[in-house]
């Protein structure tokens, strides 16, 4: 696909760097970006050897929310096309927080409304510490409805309250100690964050993380008639595959395991 609104590199160690690129409207989600960004995680999936992702914002703002001009362009509509717009977002959260590789979502500045949905959906998240924050739907008669599910399971209900009925302005601080950015760090601290997270992900065998997560998403989803049963097979999983007989034979030889990234 040719990519108008974002870019995407990939690095000698198979990290893909997925930069939202509308420095000019701070990054704000048209539906353009929304498609591509789906589509990027759709060739993401395909691509055996990538290890892990990296979201991040160009310019100064990570992201500010969904473009209001498509929300503008949203209200004339008829229902059945309203759905589906409201889809583009749904779709391109789904894809990242079922993408079977690690994301990181390296938050270089300030995000809001559907910004925040995005950051929420990824594994891990870091963030400067000039970076502000807010729920703002409600300001504008609307309602935070697709990202809800990802605040949720980030922050808490009661966190998800506090935020977002109110639309209230928070710092990173803030952020932080209410579970929305795992760290926060100085701006020209960020690169050096994110290396340190990829450098523990490139330690860790990629089907492993991938099964992890699967796991993990089964486990929020809910459901399971028998959980023991469940935790029970993954990890007798596990030990019939070839990454775990590698990795412990690696051990025992004091050898590094294949994948791991010197």
């Amino acid at each position: 696909m040719n990519y108008q609104e974002i870019e995407l590199v990939t690095d000698a160690r198979q990290v893909v760097w997925l930069t939202l690129n509308r420095p000019e409207k701070h990054n704000a989600m048209s539906a353009q970006m929304m498609a591509e960004i789906t589509a990027a995680f759709g060739e993401i999936e395909q691509n055996e050897k990538i290890r892990a992702v990296v979201i991040r914002g160009s310019g100064k703002t990570f992201c500010a929310g969904a473009d209001l001009n498509w929300m503008q362009s949203n209200l004339d509509k008829n229902r059945e096309q309203r759905i589906a717009e409201s889809r583009r977002l749904s779709i391109l959260l789904t894809a990242v927080n079922r993408s079977s590789k690690l994301v990181i979502a390296a938050i270089n500045g300030s995000s809001f409304a559907g910004g925040i949905g995005l950051m929420c959906a990824c594994d891990i998240v870091l963030g400067v510490d000039s970076a502000r924050f807010a729920l703002t739907e409600t300001r504008l008669g609307l309602v935070p409805a697709n990202i809800t599910p990802y605040v949720l399971r980030r922050i808490g209900p009661a966190n998800t309250r506090r935020v977002a009925l109110n639309a209230c302005l928070f710092d990173a601080e803030t952020a932080e100690k209410m579970g929305f950015l795992d760290r926060v760090v100085a701006v020209d601290e960020l690169d050096q964050a994110v290396e340190l997270e990829l450098k523990q992900v490139l330690d860790c065998a990629p089907q492993a993380i991938s099964k992890a997560k699967n796991m993990l998403a089964a486990l929020e989803i809910g459901g399971l008639e028998n959980v023991d049963d469940y935790l029970i097979g993954q990890l007798a999983d596990t030990w019939e595959g070839d990454e775990a007989q590698q990795g412990i034979r690696a051990f025992f030889a004091k050898q590094a395991p294949p994948w791991k990234v010197e």
